[in-house]
Order: structure tokens, then C-alpha cells, then sequence
């Protein structure tokens, strides 16, 4: 059983922040989101909290953005390899230990901060486009469903790709868009995502919108690379207590 009140109290703070941040550099609300809850909450009810806030900020995005349909066409191999893998590993990993999440859900959020903190990507040559939007869409996809967080495989293949930063914005929301759909399928179908848990994850809604538009006003008053310097290394330190949790318990 879970404590609706305190579940709404926690995943309101750790939304507010995830939404500031999403706001502010594009990516992360999973990320951070499910890194503070875990803190205090199994890892698979943070996992599902999460469905709700990044189905609708992600839309949203991908709406402020505009030019879906080009994006869509553009990284169809990519949507369609992760969105296939997410939802035939959230169904297949729903009896996974919470060891087993605690340590891929560690792996992954150290690797997120290694993509975006020292990884260097060499481009990418247009020959090779379909072969790495296939490998790392399978990538991403296993990740995604069983952590809901498959940002580095997508990072890695835009910044290999050097697309500008309004199509990183832009493909990331569409990506993690369009991946959340076959989440929200696996967890309804392996009985994860419960009414009570589906309420509070839609309630969560408000918290990440409102700390998406704070993200937004912030972009331009802050020192965006000190900030995203200092987040990172936040999520390291995140990622590394999850992986201790999975070692030692």
C-alpha cells in the first residue's frame, strides 16, 4: 500500500525541480525526477509516478517547437526501434528485482552524466544514419523500459548527428514523446500502473509544467553552463548511490 499524501507531497518537489530543469536545458525531467524519488520511494512506483509528467511535457514541447512531422519523418527509424523496445521490456522486466532497477537505473544516469559531461561523440556520416538510429533506438529502448530514462542513447546519436539546438529540443521531446506511449501500455498491462498511482502520476502533471515554465524564464537570466555543470554532477552523485543501494542493499 502507498501513502497517497506523502507520494503527491514528494513527487511534487522532485517534479517542480525536474520540470526547472527540463525547462532550462531540454532534457531530465525522468531523469531527476526519478533520482530524488528513489531516494525515498521503491524504484518501480517512482518509475510509474513519472508516465503522466512526461507524456504531457513532452507533447508540449514538442508543440512549442513546431515542425513535428519533417522531425518525425526524419528519426522514423529511430521512434520505431525504441518504441518496440520499451514496450517489450517494460512488459518482460516487470517482475525485475529492485536490485536489478536500482543498478540499471544507477547505470544509466552515470552514463547520461557521461555523455553530457566529458563523452566527446565524433560525427556521424550520413552513410551510417540508419544503422545508428536502428542500434541505438534497440539501445534506448531496453533502457526505457526498464527505467523510463533513455536520454544518453538519444544524446549520444544527436550530438554525433551536430543537429543545432532547436532540432536537439525539438527530436528529444518527440523521442521521449512517442516512447512514453508503449511505457504507458507495459505498465497497464503487467498491472503496474494502478487508478491510485495513475491519479497522483496525472496530479504530478501541474508541479512539472509549473517548473517547466520557471525553466523557461530562467534559460536566459542564469549562466546555463555552470548550471548544467552543476546539475550533472548532481545526477552522478545520484546515479552512484543507486548503484550502491544495488550492490550492498
Amino acid at each position: 500500500m502507498h501513502d497517497p499524501v506523502g507520494l503527491l507531497l514528494l513527487g511534487t518537489v522532485a517534479f517542480l525541480l525536474a520540470g526547472t530543469i527540463k525547462g532550462m536545458v531540454g532534457l531530465g525531467l525522468p531523469t531527476t525526477a526519478i533520482g530524488v524519488m528513489t531516494l525515498f520511494i521503491a524504484p518501480r512506483t517512482a518509475i510509474v509516478l513519472v508516465l503522466f509528467p512526461m507524456i504531457l511535457t513532452n507533447a508540449w514541447q514538442v508543440w512549442r517547437m513546431g515542425d513535428i512531422r519533417a522531425a518525425l519523418m526524419r528519426y522514423l527509424p529511430f521512434a520505431l526501434t525504441l518504441a518496440v523496445g520499451v514496450g517489450l521490456t517494460s512488459v518482460l522486466a516487470a517482475s525485475a528485482s529492485d536490485r536489478l532497477i536500482y543498478a540499471i537505473l544507477g547505470g544509466v544516469i552515470v552514463l547520461f552524466v557521461l555523455v553530457n559531461l566529458a563523452l566527446r561523440v565524433p560525427p556521424l556520416p550520413e552513410r551510417w544514419d540508419l544503422a545508428a538510429q536502428i542500434g541505438l533506438g534497440c539501445v534506448a529502448g531496453v533502457m526505457g523500459g526498464m527505467t523510463a530514462v533513455w536520454a544518453p542513447p538519444m544524446a549520444i546519436y544527436l550530438t554525433a548527428r551536430q543537429v543545432d539546438k532547436d532540432e536537439f529540443v525539438r527530436v528529444t521531446g518527440l523521442l521521449i514523446f512517442l516512447g512514453s506511449l508503449p511505457l504507458a501500455w507495459g505498465f497497464v498491462h503487467t498491472g503496474q500502473l494502478t487508478s491510485e498511482l495513475g491519479f497522483i502520476s496525472l496530479a504530478l502533471v501541474l508541479p512539472a509544467m509549473a517548473g517547466f515554465a520557471v525553466g523557461e524564464r530562467l534559460r536566459n537570466a542564469m549562466d546555463q553552463a555552470r548550471f548544467r555543470k552543476v546539475f550533472l554532477w548532481i545526477f552522478l552523485a545520484l546515479g552512484l548511490n543507486l548503484i550502491r543501494r544495488a550492490i550492498f542493499g
